[in-house]
């Protein structure tokens, strides 16, 4: 959940401009990697993202996908609003829609908005354009998505069976294989996701026998 990471962002907690998004997102990497004793390369494996892309990160060089985002979350056991969390937070938020950050959008013209993380759960705002698609890597296992469609149209594609949703119509899915979203309709799709992750890391290497 690799499509172009975008940062428009307003006066939201989690959210403010490209270079204070990079710097959060470089200051828990760096924390939670040093603070499990992990190299980069130890990184590098277990998320499956390049050590340079890592350095990049890590100095706030780059805007990391979302895509990106996810992985080196999963490798930590943590949720992608962790590492875009200020160094400082308050305990109570209340925000408008606009200040959310949108952290992807499609060729089409559709978003993603993190709307709020709160431990391991992320609650999402997502928009389709009509015949557009989002694919999305798998995660750690354990990981589901809750999707509640409120307007429009979904084909939800887990490990190769499709899934139809409509207005009105939720579904749930185990989020720990490739699984893809596309607006087959000609109307615009939206649809908030409820993400949820355990607690745990998540090691990407494939282990093979000896």
């Amino acid at each position: 959940m690799e499509d172009s990471v975008v940062t428009d962002t307003g006066t939201h907690p989690m959210a403010g401009t490209a270079d204070e998004l990079n710097a959060s997102v470089a200051l828990h990497v760096r924390a939670l990697r040093t603070g499990r004793g992990w190299s980069l390369d130890e990184l590098a494996g277990r998320s499956g993202v390049s050590k340079g892309m890592l350095v990049q990160i890590e100095g706030a060089r780059t805007n990391p996908s979302i895509g990106t985002l996810a992985r080196v979350a999963d490798a930590f056991g943590v949720t992608v609003a962790r590492l875009l969390e200020p160094a400082a937070d308050r305990s109570t938020h209340v925000t408008d829609f606009d200040e959310a950050p949108v952290l992807w959008r499609g060729g089409r013209g559709g978003t993603a908005r993190l709307l709020r993380g709160l431990g391991e759960a992320e609650l999402w705002d997502w928009r389709l354009a009509p015949h557009e698609q989002h694919t999305s890597d798998d995660h750690q296992p354990g990981t589901r998505e809750v999707v509640y469609v409120l307007a429009g149209s979904l084909m939800v594609t887990v490990a190769g069976e499709e899934f139809t949703v409509y207005a009105g119509q939720t579904i749930d899915l185990v989020a720990d294989r490739a699984h893809a979203y596309e607006n087959p309709g000609d109307t615009p799709a939206r649809f908030m996701m409820l993400v949820t992750t355990p607690p745990r890391e998540f090691d990407r290497r494939v282990v093979r026998p000896r």
